[in-house]
């Protein structure tokens, strides 16, 4: 005990803390700073620092938009073909999906898809985006939702997974004004990346949001009424194969 209290002076506590390479800040008791063992719990809380000091930056956009519906009877006054029944329809949800641009289309559960878009080439990389969906239909309204996004194809671009997150809502409604009929379109993105690569870590998080909202905003602006389009095109075509 009188030995502790001679070297409580704190000029003598750092003096030889420097001399024995350890911290001065002990966490369990007076034996343990004055040990080599505290050297490497000093790394440890540094690299909690770095940890908490990650930058993300979060991206999102959202799209609406409304179509007139056409009224597709088939030539038969007794029965009218509502776009509630071909969303429903397995036709309906491949439409929805546009499987057509799809590299692969394949059917998990209850609802559930994957959904392989075609590989890009990226200077010497090469990726295929995989989207797990779920779409829920019902006599109001249809809802794609996306339960999982990931990278496939070089190990480079596949690293990218532990990286970012995503989430996607794509809500289609539909009423009827009169005689008319509206198919009405809801999307929303919401994406988030870790800042880790220089130069964008010496830069502010805005720096990255700004541009990738825009960017973000103008795909979505681009897209959506291209998707709106080729799902009335298949709405027609199934119309007219449900009489033949």
């Amino acid at each position: 005990m009188y030995g502790y209290q001679k070297v409580i002076n704190p000029v003598a506590v750092l003096m030889r803390a420097a001399k024995c390479g350890c911290s001065p800040f002990p966490f369990s008791g007076f034996q343990k700073f004055i040990t080599p063992r505290k050297k490497f719990s000093f790394i440890r809380v540094n690299e909690a620092e770095s940890y908490t000091n990650e930058k993300r930056a979060n991206l999102s956009a959202r799209k609406r938009d409304r179509v007139k519906l056409p009224n597709y009877d088939n030539g038969s006054k007794d029965k009218i073909y509502h776009i509630s029944e071909f969303l429903s329809h397995p036709s309906g949800i491949e439409a929805i999906l546009n499987t057509s641009a799809l590299q692969s289309f394949e059917f998990l559960d209850a609802n559930k898809y994957r959904c392989t878009l075609p590989r890009v080439q990226l200077m010497n990389f090469e990726v295929a985006p995989v989207l797990d969906l779920r779409v829920t239909p019902t006599d109001e309204y249809c809802v794609v939702e996306l339960l999982s996004c990931k990278f496939e194809g070089s190990e480079v671009m596949e690293s990218q997974n532990d990286h970012f997150s995503a989430s996607m809502r794509n809500r289609i409604t539909w009423d009827s004004n009169d005689s008319d009929q509206f198919l009405d379109v809801d999307v929303k993105i919401n994406l988030t990346l870790e800042i880790y690569t220089r130069p964008f870590t010496m830069l502010p998080v805005s720096a990255v949001e700004g541009p990738g909202n825009l960017m973000m905003q103008a795909l979505l602006d681009r897209l959506v009424p291209l998707l709106l389009q080729q799902l009335l095109q298949d709405y027609e075509k199934w119309v007219q194969q449900q009489g033949k």
